[in-house]
């Protein structure tokens, strides 16, 4: 199971490790900025914590990384079964914030099971889909979304964490795209899809909860309560339009640390990042997720089996997701959603979870030749 030799540091996909280590040093530096306090007020440690997490989540990276990835694929099931669980419990006996029970706590420590649960999916999805080579017919996505989809998708739907519902059921679709439908079941689905869309939006927005409807009428009309619901939309686009071309300068930004803009260090970092970067600085940074999100493509197609391909496009797709809705949202050109961005927003679980997912990336890609199994 475990093999470290010579060719596999020479194989090690160092191109991902460094991209994905040197976006999250960008994030420490702007959570720095963003938290800090103006006058002679002290500093907050949330830069402190993020750089603790960011030494646990390296050394789970390079412990994923050590294992050969198809054993993944042998314990998908008891993965699954394990990362339902852990989001039944969520519900049971989760801890509330922020008006969402998403959290588990165990005394000093506490994490959030959908951020990891999104991997296990992704796992599950690419393991069961490899064991056939033939393109998907109509019973057998049934089967996956009813067996594998419906319940994660209802459980994080109830706590509620709407970003990640929709996360999942994106990765679900874009990976069964990946693996290919019957040219008849791709028109029959476009056509019911088409069809249904008033119907299940009615539904989804009674289900939702008020602040989320909120979101929903700032992002169609920003403008309508700029003061209220629209307030947070405005003054991410306040923050990101002042940065102009070369921005304000490193810890010259207002936006964060006067407070004028909310979750400012999380799910809007990148606001506050333009805000002092400008558009120069946001190019390089975007350039900076391109390259991982070409790589994860590139792994994808060298992939040496269906299960790693499949697994590669899997988590290549989930960071592309969160990567457009974040800059998205931030831009007043996607509802919020509550979606961090990869490898930059503050959050212990969530820079955990994706090191380990960019693990899981170089693992396939650093073992694509014969010559580790």
């Amino acid at each position: 199971m475990f093999r470290i030799d010579r060719r596999f540091i020479q194989n090690f996909d160092w191109v991902t490790f460094i991209t994905i280590i040197a976006i999250s040093c960008i994030g420490i530096m702007t959570i720095f900025s963003a938290t800090r306090q103006p006058g002679d007020a002290p500093q907050a440690s949330f830069y402190i914590k993020q750089i603790v997490w960011l030494m646990i989540s390296i050394c789970a990276l390079i412990a994923v990384v050590s294992f050969d990835y198809i054993w993944l694929g042998r314990i998908a099931l008891p993965l699954y079964v394990i990362g339902v669980l852990l989001l039944v419990l969520v519900l049971v006996s989760g801890r509330t914030g922020m008006g969402a029970q998403r959290w588990l706590s165990f005394g000093f420590f506490s994490f959030q099971p959908s951020e990891f649960f999104k991997l296990i999916f992704i796992i599950m999805l690419a393991s069961y889909y490899s064991l056939s080579r033939e393109a998907l017919q109509a019973i057998s996505l049934m089967r996956v979304f009813f067996t594998v989809v419906f319940l994660p998708f209802l459980l994080l739907f109830k706590q509620p964490d709407l970003g990640t519902a929709i996360v999942v059921f994106l990765i679900f679709a874009s990976v069964s795209l990946a693996k290919g439908f019957q040219r008849k079941l791709l028109v029959t689905l476009v056509v019911i899809g088409l069809v249904s869309l008033p119907f299940v939006g009615n539904i989804a927005w009674t289900g939702l909860k008020d602040y989320q409807k909120n979101r929903l009428i700032a992002f169609i009309d920003p403008q309508a309560d700029p003061t209220g619901i629209g307030y947070h939309i405005n003054q991410s686009k306040i923050a990101i339009g002042s940065g102009e071309f070369s921005g304000k300068g490193y810890l010259k930004g207002t936006q964060g640390p006067f407070r004028f803009l909310p979750e400012k260090h999380t799910d809007f970092i990148f606001a506050v990042f333009a805000e002092e970067w400008g558009f120069m600085g946001s190019f390089f940074l975007l350039f900076l997720y391109f390259i991982l999100l070409v790589r994860g493509l590139d792994t994808a197609r060298k992939a040496k089996d269906d299960f790693g391909r499949l697994l590669a496009l899997g988590i290549t797709f989930m960071f592309t997701i969160y990567f457009f809705v974040n800059i998205g949202m931030t831009l007043g050109i996607m509802p919020v959603v509550g979606i961090p961005l990869p490898f930059m927003s503050y959050g212990g679980t969530a820079l955990l979870s994706n090191f380990i997912s960019a693990g899981v990336l170089i693992n396939i890609r650093t073992r694509r030749f014969s010559l580790f199994y």
